[in-house]
């Protein structure tokens, strides 16, 4: 991931320069290393990895980070730039990422993993900033606004692997603590009586001290949990007594012996501010009322006094103290109305001590844990602090830090290894660390070199900075194996400009690389697909590039095989190499009926078969049809003008056009020929072909006086040259069946093309003629409902066919009716038309299609008697 940090993004090697300068040469010493990432599915529990050589994240339960040398804080640097900058790069299993501490050469991270929601897991890095193990699962967090999370996790200060997390489980949030950064957890002990003295009758293990660990919104007053660095062991936040914590229970709680033993101090949430090494502890009652009294304390908790630090309430903003941890003087500021401005009220407390400390004044304590253990983190650690009935000023002189005596080894030293899990994770003693069912402590390390040693995990290592000395040493008798040959596994070869279309001639940089196996003694087998083949020895370790230039148009397959004594992997990818698309025209006839099927055609240039993706968009409809074919057949139900757009994607170009279709239900198509001197000059390209319609449509117009914007010439594609005249109805004409105006205009442009009226100039010297293809036959009428109609008058036929008979026979079974009838029948005789009944039948079927050249200004009138 160095690699990709310093290569793949000149901005991004700026800003880190610019963070880190001094680092600068040390990270391009390392510019050759990759990330191998160790990542295999789990049961039930997930495991994390950070992907960060592509600034991703893929989580597991332990996973490496590696980097070949020892440069912890320089690791430490880029996971915080990565995680500010790179924070939307987050994939699969992990949500949101939160670095809590990188103290010590170590650091603590807090995952939201896939099937969490409002909890995150506690993580924790090796020296090397290698390998992250688990600490703690479900940790509670809370979302703020502008999507900002708090995770309830608090690193105590001023006394080093001591941290608070409050755990969710199942709904319920408990408070923890640990001494030796989060390799055993306990929860905290409730004090004995309240703050009046009352029995608190609180017993774990169904009663415990819970906290509050949220920061401040307002960044000048303190948050519910109050630390200090030059005040060891002294902690005061806002919790409850109970089985579980109370969101609406907000009482103040202190410790001196840093968590082991706890006293109430108020009912309600306050400010703290700590003065004089903690020595003077101010707190300020967290209100939204005007106050205009503060309480402090000197013997760190035990009695509390009140000062007016003002005559007047006012509504508290902040606490601020001076320059230094030794000051006693702080400035309270607020405002007395929301429309005034800001108050501050200075408070000196120096006058309220007479003198300043000495030797005798201060006593020392011990650091212990909630079991009493004195040796934590390898060490027993003393402190020293006023003593109660001294009454004098620490000052600027004063020291927390006593002595510190290093301990021997024992097993609570040591926490569970990469790969390896505990048995009970909040039990320090009965605990052992047993290998996780995926992890195969024999295996050798995926950087083993044929021919040198490893030394495989006994399952346990120290804890970071732990310093203990001699006694138990879980680490010992490791035991030593040979490198053997490993097969290579998880081969990849990739295209260093990112981009798998490239244009012909362009240069284009290929890059194998290998996360497993032997890199010494492995041969690589090189295809790019068209012709060149190449072997190479160490490709993967030495990072040499292959170069390559493709001159044709194509997909290529490049592969690259693995292989040594143990076996053997492959890696394959497809490289499309298409020029730039320079033109598309989409070819569509711009009237149809409806729901008619249609032709749309994408034309583009050039032409790369198998290489173009066709986005299709019909109408107002955002969602496109893809094809692979430059065409699409469709329909069009409603009636009205209907925009097609099409887009064209080969490699990184992209092309579009649109055109509107006019969908109507009736209209008139008269096929159009030319002479064939015409055929010399078409080059059949779209362009041209709307050239020539539009010309045809022109004259037309002019010669019949017929409105242009009713007339559309289509010319298609292809040899010899022919063309659809389509006649369309006019906008204010209501639609009939049959319509005397459509016939005229009908008659009107055939007699016009008929007597040769219709031609224009070509260039050679030659004159092209437009007449109709068949000269005889009739125009066809195009309309989406003329089926409809056909069926509808059929049916109507022969209703009144069967209602006749009926009435015949009827007729003929009455008395009286017989002479009627007969002399009826010979009355319609004399009126009927000389048509016969199959062509009258015929007539109505055809509708406006029958068209008579004889007939063109008469009408045809047909009298139906039955």
């Amino acid at each position: 991931w160095y690699y990709f940090l310093c290569n793949c993004s000149k901005l991004y090697l700026i800003l880190f320069v610019l963070c880190h300068a001094l680092l600068f040469f040390r990270l391009v010493l390392f510019m050759l290393f990759q990330s191998v990432i160790d990542s295999y599915a789990g049961l039930g529990k997930s495991f994390v990895s950070f992907f960060l050589s592509f600034f991703s994240l893929l989580f597991k339960k332990s996973f490496p980070i590696k980097v070949k040398a020892d440069h912890s804080f320089c690791t430490l640097m880029i996971l915080i730039f990565t995680k500010l900058v790179c924070s939307f790069c987050i994939l699969f299993f992990l949500q949101d990422l939160q670095i809590i501490s990188t103290d010590e050469n170590q650091v603590f991270v807090a995952v939201q993993e896939w099937y969490q929601t409002d909890t995150y897991n506690l993580y924790q890095s090796d020296p090397q900033g290698v390998y992250y193990s688990i600490l703690l699962e479900n940790v509670r967090s809370t979302k703020q606004p502008e999507e900002n999370v708090l995770i309830d996790i608090l690193e105590v200060r001023g006394v080093k692997g001591v941290f608070l997390a409050n755990q969710k489980i199942d709904g319920k949030v408990t408070t923890l603590i640990t001494y030796n950064k989060g390799r055993d957890w306990d929860f905290l002990n409730p004090p004995d009586i309240d703050m009046n003295g009352k029995p608190t009758n609180c017993k774990p293990p169904d009663c415990y001290l819970h906290l509050h660990l949220r920061w401040a919104d307002n960044p000048y007053v303190s948050g519910t949990v109050h630390t200090k660095d030059t005040a060891p062991g002294l902690i005061m936040g806002a919790g409850n007594l109970g089985s579980q914590l109370v969101e609406y229970k907000e009482e103040m709680y202190i410790t001196s012996d840093c968590g082991k033993t706890w006293r109430q101090v108020f009912e309600e949430e306050h400010h703290i501010l700590y003065l004089d090494h903690g020595g003077v502890i101010v707190a300020i009652k967290d209100t939204s009322i005007p106050l205009k009294i503060l309480k402090f304390s000197i013997d760190e908790g035990q009695t509390w006094s009140t000062h007016n630090f003002t005559s007047t309430s006012v509504f508290v903003d902040g606490l601020l103290s001076e320059p230094g941890d030794e000051t006693l003087v702080m400035t309270v500021f607020g405002h007395i109305s929301y429309r005034s401005d800001w108050e501050l009220v200075k408070v000196d407390f120096r006058p309220s001590f007479p003198r300043e400390c000495t030797d005798d004044d201060y006593e020392s304590w011990e650091l212990t844990n909630l079991q009493g253990d004195r040796c934590i983190m390898g060490q027993q650690r003393s402190f020293r602090k006023r003593k109660i009935s001294s009454w004098c000023i620490k000052g600027r002189s004063f020291t927390s830090a006593l002595t510190s005596k290093v301990c021997e080894c024992v097993n609570s030293d040591f926490l569970c290894d990469y790969g390896f899990e505990r048995s009970a994770p909040l039990k320090s003693e009965s605990s052992k660390c047993f290998a996780d069912f995926w992890f195969n402590p024999e295996a050798p390390p995926e950087d083993c070199v044929l021919g040198q040693a490893y030394t495989s995990s006994t399952g346990y290592r120290k804890v970071v900075s732990n310093v203990c000395e001699g006694g138990v040493d879980l680490q010992q008798n490791l035991a030593q194996h040979m490198c053997p040959s490993i097969a290579p596994k998880g081969l990849q070869v990739s295209i260093r400009e990112e981009s798998l279309a490239v244009k012909p001639g362009e240069d284009i940089t290929f890059v194998v690389r290998q996360e497993q196996g032997d890199t010494l003694n492995t041969k690589y087998q090189v295809d790019l697909g068209d012709g060149f083949k190449a072997i190479y020895v160490n490709l993967t370790m030495t990072g040499e590039p292959i170069r390559h230039r493709y001159e044709n148009p194509g997909i290529y397959r490049v592969s690259v095989k693995a292989e040594n004594v143990a076996g053997h992997d492959e890696a394959v990818v497809f490289v499309q190499v298409n020029s730039p698309l320079q033109a598309l025209n989409l070819e569509v006839v711009p009237v149809i009926g409806r729901n008619q099927e249609v032709n749309l055609t994408a034309i583009i240039l050039p032409k790369n078969p198998n290489l173009t993706v066709f986005y299709w968009w019909i109408g107002n409809n955002l969602q496109p049809l893809l094809t692979l074919e430059s065409f699409l057949v469709t329909k069009f139900a409603e009636t009205g003008d209907i925009r097609v757009t099409v887009q064209a994607s080969c490699g990184s170009s992209m092309l579009q056009d649109s055109k509107v279709v006019h969908v109507f239900d009736h209209f008139h198509v008269l096929p159009l020929k030319f002479t064939k001197h015409l055929d010399m000059y078409n080059p059949d390209i779209p362009e041209w072909r709307e050239d020539i319609g539009r010309v045809v449509t022109r004259l037309l117009a002019k010669e019949t006086n017929i409105p242009e914007e009713t007339l559309m010439t289509v010319v298609k594609p292809g040899l010899p040259t022919t063309a659809d005249l389509h006649v369309l109805l006019p906008a204010n004409q209501p639609k009939r069946k049959r319509s005397v105006t459509s016939d005229k205009r009908i008659a009107a442009i055939k007699q016009a093309l008929n007597a040769h009226n219709i031609s224009f100039f070509l260039r050679g010297g030659y004159w092209v003629l437009v007449t109709l293809a068949d000269s005889s036959s009739d125009s066809q009428r195009i309309g989406g409902g003329s089926g409809y109609w056909a069926i509808v008058v059929l049916f109507v036929i022969c209703l009144v066919a069967v209602g006749a008979f009926i009435l015949y026979k009827f007729k003929r079974k009455l008395p009286g009716r017989n002479v009627y009838a007969q002399m009826h029948n010979e009355k319609e005789q004399e009126m009927t038309s000389p048509v016969n009944h199959s062509e009258d039948t015929q007539n109505i079927i055809q509708g406006e299609e029958f068209i008579d050249d004889d007939l063109d200004s008469q009408t045809l009138e047909i009298n139906y008697i039955w």
